[in-house]
């Protein structure tokens, strides 16, 4: 690594940062009317923050005194972030519009959260973890509670933040315990402090637990999800998109920069956490789910569920293992918002539906859009050649090659279970008598987005989009451990 005092390693942050303030500015002077102008600028500035990262894409630079670093590995998620983020205010516009919540701070609210989740990509030091989380949170605490009307979406919020601010709490007891024992925050400093021969002090141990506690709550692995299927079902649906896809990416890419960057000597202690974590995760989100009767908190059990598969790979503790991670989340992106995507265009005149027997018969008056959500459950589900095959495929490997054979046996008995609630929206898509249909029909963003990604989640049949998937994300491991 070298040091660069300069500002260009963090442009992308510099343009979210400058550019959420002018929207800002454009939004408070045009007033509701300006939601559409503010989304796409919005859009535009996010894109521009994708050209800004490609330059220095392989290219492993240091600054800010050392608490910023910039390679592959950040590239390559920041990238999938920003175009989450940007997929999320495309499939957000038209639903805000009809519920009467045309407010310009909604996708000024996305940038200034992505803003913190780039940050946390970046972070190479404990306080500077520290400022691009709650930068990330306290963005997404207002989001969660946007529908300030609903009593459901109020409560989503206030519980967000209660457990929020707990977690939090624990990260930074668990890193003054770090920086006491170890006389610095910088990866650097704590990695150099617990690399020698001698016993890992307690204190480190404890401070670790602690720092993984907090972690684990950002991406909501169980024991610390108990936020995820209320928050999920009670805020706005364009937000629970939004939830379950960036802040999801940037949170296991600050877990992964945090163990390997921080605490790389001391794999066989965060290991054991990570294998516990990523088992009951993976159980939890299979069993749970069979019971929801509301497709947003199905889709919160699944989600958790999935961030037990991501952490299999990083319980690997390997080059492989993390590029099996950086697959798992591209392809879970790729899914994610296409399902989302549909579920937002859940709609009848009357208001928005959320329940899945409300897709009985979807397949005899919306055949495109079935196709396209059966897609989704069947990737999702793992079922080869489509991409969420490919996502499991790779972090059983990884678990394998590292001994922790058990842990994907596991994983595979909780993806069989998990396929029966998948499969039983296909079924109900395909079989059940027709319900009353959806009479509104979605906007060309939200078409546009589902059809994109149901191609790229089927293209994945093609070996030679694996193989490049493979290789992109194989060189942004391999920058971790240079």
């Amino acid at each position: 690594m070298t040091e660069v005092p300069a500002l260009l390693p963090a442009l992308p942050e510099i343009i979210l940062a400058v550019g959420a303030l002018a929207l800002l500015m454009l939004g408070v002077f045009s007033g509701e009317k300006s939601l559409r102008t503010v989304s796409a600028l919005a859009v535009l500035l996010l894109l521009a923050a994708v050209a800004a990262v490609l330059p220095g894409y392989h290219d492993t630079v240091v600054t800010f005194g050392g608490m910023f670093v910039s390679d592959s590995f950040g590239g390559f998620c920041k990238i999938l972030i920003l175009i989450g983020s940007a997929i999320s205010i495309i499939i957000s516009v038209d639903y805000l519009e009809r519920e009467n919540l045309k407010r310009f701070e909604y996708p000024v609210l996305i940038v200034l959260a992505t803003l913190g989740m780039l940050m946390m990509v970046s972070s190479n030091d404990l306080i500077a973890l520290y400022i691009g989380l709650e930068t990330q949170s306290l963005a997404l605490y207002v989001m969660a509670a946007f529908s300030r009307d609903s009593a459901r979406s109020t409560e989503a919020g206030l519980k967000y933040f209660v457990l929020g601010a707990l977690s939090s709490g624990m990260l930074l007891y668990g890193s003054s315990l770090i920086y006491g024992y170890t006389g610095g925050t910088s990866f650097e400093q704590i990695a150099a402090a617990v690399s020698g021969d001698g016993p890992v002090p307690i204190g480190v141990l404890l401070g670790l637990v602690f720092v993984l506690s907090g972690l684990a709550f950002k991406v909501s692995a169980v024991p610390f999800h108990m936020w995820t299927p209320d928050v999920y079902e009670g805020a706005p649906t364009p937000v629970t998109a939004f939830f379950a896809v960036a802040p999801k990416i940037a949170a296991m890419a600050l877990f992964t920069r945090t163990m390997f960057g921080a605490f790389p000597e001391i794999a066989d202690e965060w290991q054991q956490i990570l294998v516990f974590l990523s088992i009951a995760s993976m159980i939890v989100g299979a069993v749970f789910a069979i019971v929801q009767t509301n497709i947003k908190r199905l889709m919160a059990y699944s989600s958790i569920g999935h961030v037990g598969y991501a952490l299999m790979g990083l319980a690997a503790a390997s080059p492989d293992g993390v590029k099996a991670v950086l697959i798992y989340l591209a392809i879970y992106l790729a899914m994610n918002v296409g399902a989302f995507a549909l579920i937002i265009a859940m709609r009848r005149k009357d208001g928005a539906t959320e329940s899945i027997a409300d897709l009985s018969g979807l397949s005899q008056s919306r055949p495109a859009m079935a196709f396209a959500l059966a897609v989704f459950m069947f990737s999702l589900a793992g079922i080869p050649p489509l991409a969420g095959f490919f996502g499991k495929f790779y972090v059983f490997i990884a678990a394998i090659e590292s001994d922790l054979t058990y842990l994907a046996v596991i994983g595979a008995l909780a993806s069989t279970v998990s396929a029966f609630y998948y499969l039983r929206i296909v079924k109900i898509m395909y079989f059940d008598e027709p319900a009353a249909p959806f009479d509104v029909h979605p906007g060309k963003g939200i078409v546009a987005v589902a059809l994109t990604s149901a191609a790229i989640t089927m293209l994945f049949a093609f070996p030679v989009i694996v193989s490049r998937v493979q290789a992109i994300a194989g060189t942004a491991a391999q920058s971790l451990f240079q």
